[in-house]
């Protein structure tokens, strides 16, 4: 049973699932709930996977329709879980899948404003969009405009000093920028232009929300040293600079405060699903962002998600961009950035090389094989002074970080890094299974190496992160976190966050809580922390760093480097 005290809902609005938790002001979650798009909306929107794709042009894309119609349904679901009056709730944040883009006509604003409690919400908001369908974060179909974006200020490096990141398919500038050629009517005919995180939000309010000032930087459009709009970078989407100026207003200006809030929800909320008219609408942001609000994150901790894809997080006040990885402004930290690497091959990857072993025994399971082959191999499979190191890259799929094509790439160096040699025999199968998972944690360590410092006050110790955070199915696996614990370091420990699934929910959820309850300039992470209990949050998975283990990753991280840049020069030739 919930605390006396107020509620918070956040949500999470993802490719393939809306999800929404409230949690109490002790952080105890009091219910939750969610929608899957493919189990309950497939007949209708004929989807597959949250989204509708269209090979011949590498664009994939959903319906936003499906995603009000979602919004009613997992409120309903939400009501009925809730062990108190939905009245209890005093704040609503949450987050959207990140680039995506919601373009809103010339009736939006009205029709938001006027939402009857009477009819169903989707059938009132399809007649607010100018464009039926918003970009997924999986498109492919912008490479012209991700050439124009990389070649505007120079060169991809230049464009990811000033925006965070080089250009990526999925940023929503270029997806605009291809919007508007593609369909020239339907962008005139937008007046504002969201990102699905703000428009969720909008939904909500009754109005056009704002954007957020950490999912704004996953556009290649936000000047993160000016914090303001590119107006270069406007031009180029929008095509000239009369229509950079109007780009420019259907964005709309975002608010920095990461905590403020929009104001109250919408009467339509209050008839329909019992809200509070007191209620607050807190900005929404991206499920990225979200996702380091899922618990206290200080300066030096570490996120790994080991999903599909691998995604590495981490707070940092340094901004070190570089065109391979993204900075955005933290969600809730004024001066501080989240930094992140997103790689397309990770476990898909890692199951790859699990198939590739002899079939197991005894009923073992296919990773059961896998983790023994894994932890049995020594580090770099050097059992002895005379052996060289092994390394490899192990992409399935055209890798982004670096922009690689797919192949199994095995090399060799001596054990101080130097004497890089290609291995066209390869390695054994038993081999490979440790050598994709310190692959994939030697390019995080690669990466994130200006980032991190001595984590102790004397200095002693090598720098490296102070704590690794898993989450995803891949946390789940003993041999991976040992790995990535001996690579990455992580001076108190690997530990296998456990939120239920619900990650990017219980940070909008926090960040609903924070906004309403901060103090005197109270930092997210002060408020957070104070109350954010370990025990049943977090496990200990890993010792994390092994002195000499960690020194021996360290020494070959430049042969590591050396080996994706002939990589990619052979691509040139």
């Amino acid at each position: 049973m919930a605390s006396e005290g107020p509620l918070y809902l956040g949500f999470d609005l993802s490719t393939q699932q809306l999800k929404a938790i409230v949690v109490d002001s002790d952080l105890q979650t009091v219910a939750q709930a969610k929608v899957d798009f493919d189990a309950d909306f497939k007949a209708t929107y004929h989807i597959t996977h949250g989204v509708h794709h269209r090979d011949s042009t590498g664009e994939v894309y959903a319906p936003v329709a499906m995603w009000v119609e979602s919004l009613d349904l997992v409120l309903k679901r939400l009501k009925d879980a809730m062990p108190v009056p939905m009245s209890r709730i005093r704040g609503v944040s949450g987050s959207g899948q990140q680039h995506g883009s919601v373009y809103w006509n010339e009736h939006a604003e009205k029709i938001l404003g006027g939402l009857k409690p009477s009819e169903d919400l989707v059938g009132q908001i399809k007649g607010a969009l100018a464009n039926e369908w918003s970009p997924n974060w999986q498109d492919q179909s912008t490479q012209k405009e991700c050439d124009a974006f990389d070649a505007e200020l120079g060169d991809r490096e230049a464009l990811a000093e000033v925006t965070g990141s080089g250009a990526h398919h999925r940023f929503t500038g270029p997806q605009i920028m291809r919007q508007r050629k593609v369909k020239p009517d339907m962008y005139k005919a937008s007046t504002r232009i969201s990102l699905i995180s703000s428009f969720l939000a909008s939904l909500f309010l009754g109005d056009i929300a704002p954007l957020d000032i950490s999912d704004v930087c996953g556009m290649n459009l936000w000047d993160m040293k000016t914090q303001t709009w590119s107006d270069g970078l406007l031009k180029l989407t929008a095509g000239s600079q009369d229509d950079a100026e109007i780009l420019k207003k259907k964005l709309g200006e975002p608010r920095s405060d990461g905590g403020a809030s929009f104001g109250t929800v919408c009467n339509y909320f209050v008839d329909k699903h019992g809200f509070s008219k007191e209620c607050q609408v807190i900005s929404f942001t991206g499920d990225n962002p979200a996702t380091i609000l899922a618990l206290p994150l200080r300066p030096l901790d570490a996120i790994v998600s080991l999903g599909t894809s691998t995604t590495f997080l981490m707070n940092t006040p340094k901004y070190k961009p570089d065109g391979s990885y993204h900075f955005f402004n933290h969600p809730t930290t004024e001066g501080h950035y989240m930094f992140m690497l997103c790689y397309k091959n990770g476990g898909l990857a890692r199951e790859k090389i699990r198939d590739q072993l002899p079939k197991p025994e005894n009923g073992a399971t296919g990773w059961e094989n896998f983790n023994d082959a894994a932890v049995q191999t020594p580090p770099l499979g050097v059992a002895s002074k005379e052996d060289r190191a092994k390394l490899g890259l192990y992409f399935y799929l055209r890798e982004t970080v670096p922009n690689i094509r797919a192949g199994n790439f095995r090399f060799t160096a001596a054990q101080d890094g130097s004497d890089l040699r290609r291995e066209e025999a390869g390695f054994e199968a038993k081999t490979d299974a440790r050598i994709i998972v310190e692959s994939q944690a030697l390019s995080m360590r690669l990466r994130s190496q200006n980032l991190v410092h001595a984590p102790d006050a004397a200095g002693k110790l090598p720098a490296q992160p102070r704590r690794i955070y898993l989450v995803g199915g891949g946390s789940l696996n003993p041999a991976i976190a040992e790995i990535m614990g001996s690579v990455l370091g992580g001076c108190e420990g690997v530990y296998k966050l456990d939120v239920g699934g619900s990650a990017c929910a219980l940070g909008g959820a926090y960040k609903a809580l924070w906004a309403l309850e901060r103090k005197g300039g109270e930092t997210f992470d002060e408020l957070i922390g104070k109350r954010w209990k370990e025990e049943g949050a977090i496990e200990k998975v890993d010792v994390g760093f092994r002195d000499g283990v960690y020194q021996q990753y360290g020494n070959v991280l430049g042969a590591f480097e050396e080996m994706e840049k002939r990589l990619l020069a052979e691509e040139k030739e």
